[in-house]
């Protein structure tokens, strides 16, 4: 069987490859591509990545294939989420209670979600039923969210800003209104860039008490505005250098989680030690590899807890897929978040 999927490396250098998907092995299963959500991480590939082309996609919804004479738990027609990447159960991180420590995952084999088919180890996908494969394709971005939330662990009633209006902080945002959090603000750029736009709309729908435009508002001002002290939780799902602003607004023994990467040189910022010392600050990254808090994204998208339709707001196939992802890159269109179908709709 032949497979079409997509790499890309910076300057939007994007290419269509075709790969040989051959008979499963014991342990391994075909699964049909049916959407794959557009990552921050592919646009940073496209954008700031200089090697070799990356494989493009990894939040994967699809349809089972053909499995492996071994595998058991699911059948050709199955509807899977498939990880990026699975702990392996058995090394001493895993037989210790910490799989999120696991270094010796199983993974895509490099091998796009962008495409049409993959050929995966069993234990990477996640059934599921009720739910379409658009929504269901958030499921991955939302366990990272969700990961970022649980590590933040935000106090009942508690002040939360999120750094990022993108899908994983808009996620993160929601997430910590469903946790308790008792005000919840979000940052973007500027309302002026149509994609913004989009974004800090549905950040108030999302329940978000507060938006905040970095390009013409300090961060700083308006929050200690409203909290002179500062605030107790901050989840930076923008750039690194945004945890410049982090800083300044937590409050004293506060806890700053982060996840936003930069692949462009922009990945190291200065930091004032003795200041985190004395303010009793904490620092969390939340890196959530290998894929945990599958079962719960997916529970919290079935039940509408997270409403993935108003996410979703643009799809695309391999026809359009280098405007789509160059559209998001300049930010000139309503784009919240993106979906490819491999197959069309």
């Amino acid at each position: 069987m032949q497979s079409k999927g997509l790499f890309g490396k910076k300057g939007l250098k994007i290419e269509e490859r075709q790969q040989d998907i051959g008979a499963p092995g014991p342990n391994h299963v075909i699964v049909k591509v049916r959407a794959c959500g557009v990552c921050g991480t592919d646009i940073n590939f496209v954008r700031d990545w200089p090697d070799q082309p990356m494989a493009l996609g990894h939040e994967i919804a699809g349809e089972v294939v053909e499995t492996g004479k071994e595998v058991t738990h699911v059948k050709p027609g199955d509807q899977v989420i498939v990880e990026d990447c699975s702990m392996c159960g058995v090394c001493e991180d895993c037989k210790s209670g910490h799989p999120e420590f696991c270094r010796t995952m199983f993974n895509l084999e490099n091998q796009p979600g962008m495409g049409q088919y993959l050929c995966v180890r069993y234990n990477l996908l996640n059934r599921f039923e009720g739910l379409d494969y658009k929504t269901a394709s958030l499921t991955e971005p939302l366990a990272v969210s969700l990961t970022s939330v649980l590590i933040a662990d935000i106090p009942l009633g508690g002040s939360v800003v999120v750094l990022g209006n993108g899908p994983l902080g808009l996620m993160a945002a929601r997430l910590a209104k469903l946790r308790g959090a008792g005000f919840v603000g979000i940052t973007g750029l500027t309302a002026d860039l149509p994609m913004e736009k989009a974004r800090f709309a549905l950040a108030h729908e999302f329940g978000c008490d507060l938006t905040i435009e970095t390009l013409k508002q300090s961060v700083e001002d308006v929050i200690k505005k409203k909290f002179p002290n500062g605030v107790d939780r901050i989840i930076v799902s923008s750039p690194p250098h945004s945890i410049l602003d982090a800083f300044k607004i937590i409050r004293f023994g506060g806890i700053i989680t982060f996840f936003g990467l930069h692949f462009g040189g922009k990945n190291k910022i200065e930091v004032d030690v003795n200041d985190m010392i004395f303010r009793k600050i904490s620092m969390r990254p939340a890196f959530a590899e290998p894929a945990i808090n599958f079962p719960v994204a997916l529970r919290l998208l079935k039940d509408g807890l997270v409403d993935g339709e108003k996410l979703v707001t643009h799809t695309f196939g391999f026809e359009n897929a280098k405007a789509m992802l160059a559209g998001i890159v300049k930010g000139n269109q309503p784009v919240i978040k993106a979906v490819m179908l491999p197959h069309g709709t």
